[in-house]
């Protein structure tokens, strides 16, 4: 492979706003919920990069001849690989991917295949386009790709905020989780957080029901977070995460009261001997880690008294998709109180219209 832009490379971010931008000129896309992935083709040869610049390909492989199909025979294309389930975007469907058995990974390309969502060139025959304004590349992104078809789609974008006001609601029910703002002149900036990324929050009481420690050791890395399905069996729904390090030290003495001996009684005593039970459609705190098998991802049980107030951005099944932001405390919430009746739902939208924005 001889590109002007070589493998790996680090994609361009965004930084969190809770407002959408509307400086003149600005261009908005859909925010995609999947793999971020630099798709690379040089005639035949075709690499997928990850966000981290890992190799994707061997995950992916029903990607290679759509690449080869529709891309320019030299170009470098910066985008998402998602799969799309009969309710919206799939993510849990995109981690099975990451499996060491090609047999798996082949059985799993036929029967979920992925899709490309593209929304940036960074270069193009012999031209390294990283230089120039995103402007310039996304009309060349655009007469590139432009007549691309499924499983290959070019990223809906509109310079009118009132439309990207409209994705941000409309299109939560198909799975994305967001809009993207880019300025007309912003060069590709690779690895830097340059893009503006909005996305939904909501806030939730959960009951905190076990907690992880730091890796650091002595202190709380995690709170493991709980609801109440309508049967009375409490899930695991997902993780509160950002702390300081002097709030992780608080913990420890916060949480010390609450802790129990053994699991005997405790809801999520057989999910820590057991792998996840599709039939109850439970998640164990401990399930393994597919991006970094090495991890720990042992769990202390807690008395599930403790409620805590967390924000989120929105659910991907029957659990949060990113780890959740801790609020407060909310001594005045029983655990019993805290079920998924009080979450906002959105009302699944077609992903076809998606693309077709």
């Amino acid at each position: 492979m001889d590109l002007p832009v070589m493998p790996p490379v680090a994609p361009m971010l965004a930084k969190l706003a809770r407002e959408l931008p509307t400086a003149p000129g600005m261009l908005y896309e859909p925010k995609w919920d999947g793999f971020r992935c630099v798709a690379f083709r040089d005639g035949a040869e075709v690499e997928l990069g990850s966000r981290n610049e890992r190799p994707l390909t061997r995950y992916f492989p029903e990607l290679v001849e759509p690449i080869r199909r529709y891309f320019p025979t030299r170009a470098v294309v910066d985008g998402e690989i998602v799969i799309a389930g009969q309710l919206g975007l799939d993510f849990n469907a995109l981690l099975q991917r990451i499996h060491p058995a090609a047999s798996r990974v082949t059985l799993l390309a036929e029967s979920t295949p992925a899709s490309f969502v593209a929304f940036d060139l960074l270069a193009l025959d012999r031209r390294d386009l990283r230089e120039e304004p995103f402007a310039v590349r996304r009309a060349l992104l655009e007469e590139a790709l432009g007549d691309s078809e499924a499983p290959m789609h070019l990223t809906p974008s509109t310079t009118d905020p009132t439309v990207a006001a409209d994705w941000f609601s409309r299109f939560e029910g198909a799975g994305l989780d967001g809009v993207v703002a880019k300025r007309p002149d912003l060069p590709y900036r690779e690895g830097e957080r340059v893009m503006i990324k909005v996305k939904h929050e909501r806030t939730a009481d959960c009951v905190v029901a076990g907690f992880r420690w730091h890796k650091s050791g002595g202190v709380v890395g995690s709170l493991l977070l709980g609801l109440y399905d309508d049967g009375g069996v409490l899930h695991h729904v997902g993780v509160s995460a950002s702390f300081t390090a002097a709030r992780r030290r608080e913990l420890v003495d916060e949480l010390a009261p609450h802790r129990v001996p053994t699991l005997a009684g405790h809801p999520w005593a057989a999910w820590a001997q057991t792998e996840h039970d599709a039939s109850q459609g439970g998640r164990r705190p401990g399930a393994p880690s597919r991006w970094n098998a090495g991890k720990d991802l042992g769990w202390e049980p807690l008395d599930p008294v403790l409620v805590c107030e967390v924000a989120y951005d929105h659910l991907q099944g029957d659990r949060f998709r990113h780890a959740t932001t801790f609020r407060r405390w909310r001594p005045d919430r029983q655990p019993e109180s805290c079920t998924y009746a009080q979450l906002d739902t959105v009302v699944p939208a077609e992903l076809e219209s998606v693309f077709r924005a």
